[in-house]
């Protein structure tokens, strides 16, 4: 595990969501203060607010994948395309590793928002999710391709 995954895993050990944990440990690499990167990262806990959609660490991966290698120009469709399939790499490799990017799916959960009362931090509830997993991978994805 990588300097920036460990960082991340730590992070949500103190409570973070799982976007936070990701986002927050790259800030400085991509220029973001603390606070920023936190308060960036905060809707899109629990796949976008415990909506279940697509997983909060993907999404920072998705985020800081932007900070590193986004494009800025709204008419160059060559340089879209090229962040696009970008996006579509770091998605299929996340898949590869953990089956999809989808929240409720990861967490083998019905289709549908789950309540916007977040869970309790327990010890059980770190031993059965597989949150610190996703961060994890999230966060070596974003190492190996850009930090190394």
């Amino acid at each position: 595990m990588g300097i920036y995954s460990k960082k991340a895993c730590k992070n949500f050990e103190k409570g973070y969501n799982c976007a936070q944990s990701v986002l927050l440990a790259f800030a400085e690499k991509v220029g973001l203060d603390d606070e920023t990167a936190l308060k960036l990262s905060s809707s899109f806990g629990g796949g976008m607010g415990r909506l279940r959609e697509v997983c909060g660490a993907v999404s920072s991966m998705f985020m800081i994948a932007g900070f590193l290698k986004g494009y800025t120009s709204p008419n160059n469709d060559i340089a879209k395309a090229e962040h696009y399939k970008l996006i579509q790499e770091l998605a299929e490799e996340f898949k590869a590793k953990c089956g999809t990017i989808i929240c409720r799916e990861l967490l083998g959960l019905d289709d549908g928002p789950d309540s916007y009362i977040p869970s309790v931090r327990t010890e059980q509830y770190y031993e059965e999710r597989p949150c610190e997993n996703c961060i994890k991978v999230a966060s070596e994805i974003i190492e190996k391709r850009f930090l190394n």
